[in-house]
């Protein structure tokens, strides 16, 4: 019974879309569905940093889209503008919480919709933890 719980404890950051890696950073996220003709689509991370150094987000990709990227809404003069942001920074022992609003994964180029109750595959880039490969659950709201 000690090993099985063992070996369930292991694999539950896989099982609710998190990817732990060596060099101490863990990614966790979620994407909204898109309805069919809707061309893109985003996704949210939240990434954590309990190594010993800073780490940057360089990049996204997923075989769901043409191009994928990390982006950043804003708004500046009371107009909501959106631009995408070269590679993120998190420093030892904090996080970065993307949000509708704020930084996202921008999926352009859909192949398919992103259906409710599925997942998204997803593959983040660091500078130092080099890459993980996600799935995310596709659902209407952040995890809980």
């Amino acid at each position: 019974m000690h090993r099985r719980s063992l070996a369930l404890l292991a694999l539950m950051p896989t099982l609710f879309g998190a990817a732990p890696g060596p060099a101490g950073i863990v990614v966790s996220g979620w994407a909204r569905p898109t309805v069919a003709g809707q061309s893109s689509g985003a996704a949210y991370l939240v990434v954590r940093n309990f190594g010993p150094g800073a780490d940057t987000l360089v990049g996204v990709a997923s075989p769901v889209a043409g191009m994928a990227g990390v982006h950043r809404s804003q708004i500046v003069g009371g107009v909501s503008r959106m631009r995408p942001a070269d590679g993120i920074a998190i420093a030892a022992g904090k996080k970065l919480t993307m949000a509708p609003g704020g930084y996202h994964v921008m999926l352009m180029g859909l192949k398919a919709p992103l259906k409710l109750g599925s997942t998204l595959p997803l593959t983040v880039r660091f500078t130092h933890a080099g890459q993980r490969q996600l799935r995310l659950p596709i659902q209407m709201s952040p995890p809980q």
